[in-house]
């Protein structure tokens, strides 16, 4: 730590101009240094102090100016430092803001004992600071920036001990001997690219929209003391967010870590060490709390911490990552007990283990995630639990997510006999155990069991899928589950995608009637939080009859469904290369289970019953869309949402395209169910060569609703303007002629009848400029 040695009467001596252009006056006990038009500037100093009666002002706008001190002596600021600007104050000998210092400035401040190439700085973007000096950087006293942020950077030592105030920017303290310096406005902005084994410590106060803390290699102490004097608020622009980062350090943290964003929701705390350490007062009020080292144990200290912010309703995610060598495990080696919504998530580059003895309990509605091979490497991770989960009290959920290769030990966990699944979440029991998808080969291996609950463990790439088994190269998939074996357990994307799946073409092995990811959901089956990103699925069968029953159905995630599908989504496109007449869907050919809050903006051409989200629903369909083009060829059948519908269609909409040859309709092909509270907006059309006199039948909801047991109630509406339909059926029973909007009508809630729910809670919201209602689930999503 350097020594601050009473430096009263004295200014900054023998400064000149380098780069850049300004004057520098002084009168008195003050220096005044005038950058004009918010220009920037290069001061060379033989020397950097100010006493602490004394004032150094820097007008110069919005701009910024370098002072580098050239001679051999630290810079001691006691007195009165302020800028309309920018101010980077750099010297290798050390620079420390006294107790009865203050520094205020409009835009950043930087004090830094590394040093960067004038042009560099004239230039401005992403600066590069480096030195190999000893020289610290300490405030002892009041450091503020009131729009802009606040670094000190050193290659050895970085300790506050004052006050350090940037509420619309970051607050970072950084040791390394060559450090980023980027002009971010929505994250932190200093990286460390070498380490120096170097020191961070707070002790002070510090207050900023973000914060970081970072000695790479070095040591953090974090030692807030009493009250949250970590704290982090966030902007308009920046989330609440604070850093903590020793990636092959050490970190110590004392007291109380905040961070909210500035609409008083949770911010984020992230802990990267590669060995942690907590006092006996250490928590973080927060959102979430993301902590991780190589391999993690929680101990009696790590608990109390944890136990701290759960119960102080912050989230906390631990993960041992396996790095720097290390096995990668999480071990479990103190009771967790904690009250409220705060979830807790362990997660483990190899094995999670609870020990013998150690309880994890929750009293409220937090959840518990346990996951073995955390990035996903087929590692044969698994999860022991040697000791008690007891969820008796707790609505929350317990998952354990494990390889394919690894093992599952459920030891004692009490569940909550009273528990019931949220609305469309898809769950089935509170407590459940998934097996890892974490490739193509473990995608297929699913079939070894369908009947198992499975979670993907990361994106997806099947392009090497090859789905004809004509076709060369690639990997032969056949579709999970079939008529006699259907796939019966849960498969939950976790919110990530398989990509490019089936685009080299459709693989259909003798007999496999139904093509898709999924060739059939059986009545328990269930799938959801998943997507299916840029695919592409093909017909190659035109023997679809057989004894009088169709035999084929095809769908980008399932080719039938008689289970639940919620929350799934499908891109890209599907077609068919000649007459194959299969119902076809988007989302799923054939759907006779549930399908709730999922969606497709699949292009769907074949030639067939088709629909931009199923081929043919006699099930339920709920709170769902299809927003991709349904055209093909002669004799396609198309809906814009459903092909043809003998089941129910409700809260739903569609706002691709319908083209067929003799007939299409908005929403649905053919209408024999009940379609409720749902929408069309695409446009409905034949080929431009039908000859005259052709028995046509298009509408803006439905081509044919004559069937006697359809219903299409009177809370079903189309735009007539973008439909180009001015009557709801092409045939059979129609809609009110007032039902057919024009879009500046759609746009409207009130153009919709009481049964559409626009309030905060309702099925439906209006965002502002729409042309059409959406659900009010899609944002979130």
């Amino acid at each position: 730590m350097p020594h601050v040695v009473s430096a009263g009467g004295v200014l900054p001596q023998g400064g000149h101009y380098v780069a850049g252009t300004g004057t520098i006056a002084g009168q008195g006990n003050a220096i005044t240094v005038t950058q004009p038009n918010s220009t920037r500037g290069v001061i060379d100093w033989n020397s950097f102090s100010i006493g602490k009666c004394n004032t150094v002002t820097f007008d110069n706008g919005s701009g910024a100016t370098l002072n580098r001190v050239t001679a051999g002596a630290p810079s001691a600021i006691l007195g009165s430092l302020k800028a309309t600007g920018s101010v980077y104050l750099i010297n290798p000998q050390g620079i420390v803001v006294g107790r009865s210092g203050i520094v205020a400035t409009g835009g950043r401040f930087v004090a830094s004992t590394l040093d960067l190439p004038n042009t560099a700085f004239i230039n401005g973007g992403t600066l590069t600071l480096a030195g190999t000096s000893n020289g610290n950087v300490l405030n002892l006293g009041k450091i503020s920036s009131s729009a802009g942020d606040v670094f000190l950077i050193a290659r050895d030592v970085v300790i506050n001990a004052g006050s350090v105030s940037a509420p619309n920017g970051t607050a970072e303290f950084v040791t390394g001997q060559q450090v980023a310096l980027l002009d971010s406005s929505g994250s932190r902005q200093v990286f460390v690219q070498i380490g120096s084994k170097g020191t961070v410590i707070d002790r002070g106060a510090t207050q900023a929209a973000q914060i970081n803390l970072e000695a790479a290699d070095g040591n953090i102490y974090a030692l807030a003391g009493g009250g949250s004097r970590v704290r982090a608020t966030g902007t308009a622009m920046r989330d609440g967010h604070v850093w903590l980062v020793a990636d092959t350090g050490h970190v110590t943290q004392r007291g109380t870590i905040a961070a909210t964003n500035a609409d008083g929701s949770g911010g984020t705390v992230d802990t990267l060490a590669n060995t942690l350490s907590f006092a006996h007062d250490a928590a973080v009020q927060a959102g979430r709390w993301n902590v991780s080292t190589p391999a993690f144990t929680v101990d009696r200290a790590t608990a109390h911490a944890f136990m701290r912010s759960l119960n102080a309703g912050t989230s906390v995610d631990a993960t041992a990552t396996g790095t720097n060598g290390a096995t990668g495990d999480m071990n479990v080696a103190s009771n967790l007990r904690w009250k409220g919504p705060a979830s807790l998530s362990l997660v483990a580059a190899h094995n999670v283990t609870i020990a013998p003895g150690t309880t994890l309990s929750n009293s409220g509605s937090g959840n518990l995630s346990l996951r073995a091979d955390g990035a996903g490497i087929d590692n044969s991770g698994s999860v022991a639990n040697q000791g008690k989960i007891d969820w008796s009290g707790s609505t929350g959920l317990v998952s354990a997510f494990y390889d394919m290769n690894g093992s599952y030990s459920p030891g004692t966990i009490v569940a909550n006999s009273a528990w019931t699944a949220a609305p469309y979440s898809g769950l089935v029991t509170q407590v459940t155990a998934y097996k890892l998808v974490n490739s193509l080969t473990d995608l297929q291996n699913v079939s070894l069991d369908l009947s198992g609950n499975y979670a993907l463990g990361k994106d997806i790439d099947a392009s090497a899928t090859n789905l004809t088994s004509s076709s060369s190269g690639g990997v032969d998939f056949i579709p999970l589950g079939n008529a006699a074996t259907p796939f019966s357990g849960q498969f939950d994307g976790m919110g990530h995608v398989i990509d490019r799946f089936g685009e080299n073409d459709t693989y259909s092995p003798s007999r496999t009637l139904s093509l898709g990811l999924f060739g059939v959901i059986g009545t328990a089956g269930v799938v959801r939080n998943v997507g299916m990103t840029n695919s592409a699925l093909f017909a190659l069968n035109d023997d679809v009859i057989d004894n009088g029953s169709l035999t084929y159905t095809y769908g980008v995630l399932a080719g039938r469904n008689l289970g639940l599908i919620t929350y799934a989504y499908t891109t890209g496109g599907r077609g068919s290369p000649h007459y194959g007449g299969a119902p076809v869907g988007g989302l799923v050919g054939t759907n006779d289970g549930l399908i709730e809050r999922s969606w497709s903006s699949v292009s769907v051409g074949d030639a067939g019953i088709a629909g931009g989200l199923v081929g043919i629903n006699s099930g339920r369909i709920v709170q769902s869309f299809a927003t991709g083009n349904v055209e093909g060829g002669v004799r396609i059948f198309p809906g814009g949402l459903v092909g043809a519908n003998s089941g129910t269609v409700s809260q739903s909409y569609a706002t691709g395209e319908a083209l067929g040859d003799l007939s299409a309709g908005g929403l649905v092909y053919a209408n024999s169910g009940v379609i409720e509270q749902s929408f069309a907006t695409g446009l409905v059309r034949g080929f431009c060569c039908t000859p005259p006199g052709t028995p046509i039948s298009f509408g803006g909801i439905a081509a044919d609703n004559s069937a006697a047991t359809a219903t299409i109630a009177t809370n079903v509406y189309w735009d007539a303007q973008t439909t180009n339909q001015t009557v709801s059926a092409g045939s059979g029973a129609q809609l009110p002629t007032s039902n057919g909007l024009t879009t500046a009508q759609m746009g409207n809630p009130a153009s919709f009848d009481a049964s559409w729910d626009f309030s905060p809670t309702g099925a439906w919201v209006m965002p502002a400029g729409a042309t059409h209602p959406i659900l009010r689930w899609q944002p979130g999503q």
